[in-house]
C-alpha cells in the first residue's frame, strides 16, 4: 500500500498505560500518545483512549511482536491485528522495533538484536514490505536497546537502518535511551551513529530511564530519564528536526507530577534546540 512520504507534526507525548490513563489524561501540554498495539482490541478501546481522541490527541500503536527481524515472514493475523488497531485508533503510523523475537515457533520473550548482515537484510527488507502492503499507514521501525553483537555482523545497527531504508522506504523511530544503552554496554559511538542514521526518515523519537549497576546499563522505563539520555537527544536535535518526541514509562510509574516534570526536561532540551523550533506542539 502506498504511503505518504512526510511524517505527520505530532508533537510532545507520552506512552499511555492503563495504570497511568488518568493521570494521561490530565497531564498538561499531552500532544499525543502512543500505546503498546498488542495491548489493546480495535473493537474494545479503553475509554480513556477515547476520551483523548475525543480532545483530538494523536494515538500511536507500537507494536513488539510483529518480528520483522526473523527468517519468517510477518504473520497474516498478527499484521490483520495490527492494521485493525491502527484503523480503530485513527493513528497516522504504526511503529515496531528492528528485531528478533521468535523461530520455528519459539518465542524469544526478549526483542534480540539481528544479525546484520547483507543476507539478514534481504530478508528484513523483504519482511518490511509484506507489512507495509498490508498496513493501512506507514511504518516506522526503532532501534533496541542490547547486550549482545553477532560475531560476524557486517554492517552496524544505522549502516542497516540507512540501507533498510533505501530500499523500502521505511520511517525511523530512534530511541535514544537505546544508544545511550549501547554506549554503555557495547561501546557505541553516539555521535558516529546518529550520522550514520538516515533522520530525513525519523519519524519520531523514543526518551525513556534507565539505571546502571555493576557497569552494565539496563533500558528499563522504570526510572527517571538521565541527563545522558537528554543529552543523546540534544544532540539528535542539532542534526534533524523531531516530528515527535515521547516519554516512555512502563513500571514503577511516578506521582503525575514527575511524569510532567520529566515533560517539561524534555521541552527544554527541544527549545535550546534552534533545529527543533515548532516541534513543541504537533499540528
Amino acid at each position: 500500500m502506498a504511503h505518504s512520504t512526510e511524517s505527520p507534526r505530532l508533537g510532545v507525548g507520552i506512552g499511555w498505560r492503563a495504570e497511568i490513563d488518568t493521570a494521561v489524561e490530565r497531564l498538561p501540554g499531552v500532544d499525543w500518545v502512543e500505546v503498546v498495539a498488542e495491548n489493546v482490541c480495535a473493537g474494545h478501546l479503553p475509554r480513556s483512549l477515547e476520551v483523548l481522541r475525543e480532545r483530538g490527541v494523536t494515538v500511536v500503536p507500537h507494536g513488539v511482536s510483529l518480528g520483522l527481524g526473523g527468517a519468517e515472514p510477518p504473520a497474516a493475523h498478527r499484521l490483520e491485528r495490527l492494521a485493525g488497531v491502527a484503523e480503530a485508533l485513527g493513528a497516522p503510523l504504526v511503529t515496531e522495533h528492528l528485531a528478533f523475537v521468535r523461530a520455528g515457533g519459539m518465542e524469544s520473550g526478549h526483542l534480540l538484536p539481528v544479525p546484520r548482515s547483507r543476507d539478514a537484510l534481504r530478508v528484513v527488507a523483504e519482511n518490511v514490505r509484506i507489512a507495509q502492503e498490508q498496513l493501512p499507514v506507514p511504518l516506522a521501525l526503532e532501534n533496541i536497546a542490547a547486550h549482545l553483537r553477532w560475531p560476524d555482523d557486517e554492517l552496524t545497527e544505522g549502516e542497516f537502518l540507512a540501507e533498510l531504508v533505501e530500499r523500502t522506504g521505511v520511517r525511523l523511530l530512534v530511541d535514544v535511551a537505546n544508544l545511550h544503552t549501547n554506549r554503555v554496554n557495547l561501546g557505541l559511538d553516539v555521535t558516529a551513529e546518529l550520522a550514520r542514521l538516515p533522520l530525513e526518515a525519523l519519524a519520531y523519537v523514543h526518551v525513556a530511564g534507565g539505571v546502571e549497576r555493576d557497569g552494565v546499563w539496563h533500558d528499563t522505563h522504570a526510572h527517571p530519564v538521565t541527563e545522558p539520555v537528554l543529552e543523546v537527544l540534544a544532540e539528535l536535535c542539532g542534526r534533524a528536526v523531531p516530528p515527535g518526541v515521547l516519554l516512555e514509562r512502563d513500571d514503577a510509574f511516578p506521582p503525575p507530577a514527575e511524569l510532567a516534570g520529566e515533560l517539561d526536561a524534555i521541552r527544554a532540551v527541544l527549545e535550546r534546540a534552534p533545529l527543533a523550533e515548532g516541534v513543541r506542539h504537533g499540528g
